[in-house]
């Protein structure tokens, strides 16, 4: 009898779904409380805030139960709701303005304008649209946008890795460094939100330059010889790519149009002036709630979306992010049962001790290094911010930080390594769209990642040595 093997296919490894990341971290925080010796920093009688050079053991343990921790949830969960209510309304207006069409009939006109132009000056404007996108509009539902990279990279007869670089790289760009993407970690960090505004779009633009450096490049390589392509020995041939220009129709841009994005914008000018004018912080929160609402309502009007459909639109955006508003307040809980358990000012004290001896801009650049890293695992920037920003807060303050710098820092560490992360299904979905390879498509896009996460470090070290003041 022939011998017969058995095949046995292996299964790829698959995160976990992020509710049992965040039970498991609660569990692994309870038990922790039994393990880590209790202890506590000084702290400031005047502004509360924690003296990073006076720390003391208390002696004995004061664990909290998995029993205890889960009586703490319905706490963790109310305590958070103010950041919660702020992060659902403001996803149900992003899903209304999106719903209009606006920024896609916004994109189609600037497309048509420039069908006819110079080659390089069709991809400088396309990437330059699609990074400012990416940073006042960017979700995973950008991923719809890769046929049009795809549809420029044939009429141009560029490679598939460009019809990524003119769309994803783009958007994940102005995603991932623009100025009001971080409102949420702003919220959790205690700093004024959007009061970095123009710090982050000052340095959004200097990322855009340098990532457009990159693609311009690479396209005048590929032009000048088609088999420097990382697609060539997968079968890209530039005389061979045939082009469909059907979809490129002339779209008119309408008052509807143009006033859904005024208005959209706007809001931002809103929320960023009113605290220098005013002068008070007090009301952000409740600003904010009320602008979106606000928004929502009259680009659903202007969009000529009916009464009911605004509703329907304001409860599926308003849906969308329960959960993310539910994992922050699990990782509150994290925080109390830490506090609780007095464990927490030791993991900071354990973690900061050899930074104490550094200079603070050596501490910043680290942050972000760790932050990069963890983001390959968990790409959602509102759930990494709810898991990391209770350890990172009480380090920044032990450290002397500014918190505007550890946003900062979180930010950069938050955008750049999406670019190539397995893990979140915008990168690897536009890979497939595009017909690029994966690993293709990481050894084109991992250099570049390099090149601005150490830009980061750079600008890390200027913004924290030179005792930057946010604006």
């Amino acid at each position: 009898m022939a011998n017969t093997e058995v095949k046995k296919e292996k299964k790829a490894f698959k995160m976990p779904h992020l509710f049992w990341i965040m039970l498991g971290l609660l569990l692994l925080t309870s038990l922790l409380t039994y393990i880590i010796p209790a202890g506590q920093f000084a702290t400031d009688p005047e502004t509360g805030k924690i003296i990073g050079t006076e720390f003391h053991y208390l002696g004995y343990q004061t664990p909290v139960s998995p029993l205890a921790m889960a009586l703490s949830i319905l706490d963790g969960l109310t305590s958070s709701a103010l950041i919660g209510w702020a992060v659902m309304v403001s996803g149900a207006s992003v899903a209304i303005v999106m719903g209009t069409g606006a920024f896609d009939k916004f994109l189609n006109w600037a497309i048509y304008k420039l069908k006819d132009k110079d080659d390089s000056i069709l991809v400088i404007v396309m990437f330059i649209l699609m990074v400012y996108l990416g940073a006042f509009g960017g979700s995973d539902a950008l991923i719809a946008i890769v046929p049009l990279g795809v549809m420029f990279a044939k009429k141009l007869r560029l490679d598939p890795i460009c019809a990524i670089g003119v769309s994803t790289y783009a958007t994940l760009l102005g995603f991932g460094t623009g100025p009001n993407k971080q409102a949420t970690t702003q919220m959790l960090m205690g700093v004024q939100i959007y009061g970095t505004f123009g710090t982050m779009f000052i340095s959004m633009n200097v990322f855009m330059i340098v990532g457009l450096i990159f693609l311009l490049r690479y396209v005048k390589k590929i032009k000048a010889d088609p088999t420097k392509s990382l697609m060539w020995d997968e079968g890209w041939r530039p005389e061979a790519t045939v082009v469909d220009t059907s979809s490129i129709r002339e779209v008119k841009l309408d008052w509807r149009t143009i006033t859904v994005l005024l208005i959209y914008l706007g809001q931002y000018a809103i929320l960023v002036g009113y605290p220098i004018i005013s002068g008070r912080t007090d009301l952000t929160f409740k600003l904010m709630i009320c602008i979106g609402i606000t928004v929502a309502i009259l680009c659903g009007i202007i969009g000529q979306f009916s009464f009911d459909k605004i509703g329907s639109e304001f409860a599926k955006g308003l849906a969308s992010m329960a959960f993310v508003a539910f994992v922050i307040g699990l990782a509150k809980v994290m925080s109390i049962v830490m506090t609780n358990g007095n464990i927490l000012h030791t993991i900071v004290y354990v973690l900061t001790k050899p930074l104490m001896g550094l200079p603070r801009a050596v501490a910043s650049i680290g942050m972000t290094a760790v932050i990069s890293v963890v983001n390959l695992f968990i790409p959602s920037a509102s759930s990494k911010s709810a898991i990391l920003v209770p350890i990172l807060k009480p380090i920044t303050e032990a450290l002397g930080m500014k918190g505007e710098l550890a946003v900062q820092a979180f930010q950069y560490g938050d955008g750049f390594t999406n670019m190539f992360s397995p893990f979140l299904g915008w990168t690897v979905g536009s890979c497939v769209t595009a017909g690029v390879p994966f690993p293709k498509w990481v050894k084109w896009v991992i250099p570049k990642v390099i090149a601005f996460l150490l830009l980061s470090f750079v600008v890390m070290f200027v913004l924290t040595e030179f005792g930057w003041v946010p604006f």
